[in-house]
């Protein structure tokens, strides 16, 4: 099953996750800031973000990327995927419980 790694600013991050997780898109989102250095548009910028771990499914992978892109504020939201080849059976069932 998946967990999304995703980018967004302080500000928007809170949102992003609860709306994730109130839509039934994610079962957890964990929130870590972080400052990010990166290219865009020519410049090298640095920025402080929020990186969000989402715990979802592979049902609700594509709905949750639509999702971010539609809510996030960034031209170009960073939005990828982890599989988990190895998870806890408790766990596991626990999350596939909480997303739709």
């Amino acid at each position: 099953m998946p967990t999304a790694y995703i980018t967004a600013p302080p500000g928007a991050a809170g949102d992003l996750a609860e709306l994730l997780v109130e839509e039934r898109l994610a079962a957890c989102v964990n929130r870590f800031p972080c400052t990010s250095v990166y290219r865009w548009e020519g410049d090298v910028v640095r920025d402080e973000e929020v990186v969000l771990l989402a715990k979802t499914t592979d049902e609700a992978w594509a709905e949750l990327v639509a999702r971010v892109e539609d809510e996030h504020p960034y031209d170009v939201p960073c939005v990828e995927r982890f599989e988990e080849s190895d998870t806890s059976k408790p766990f596991e069932a626990w999350r596939d419980a909480e997303v739709e």
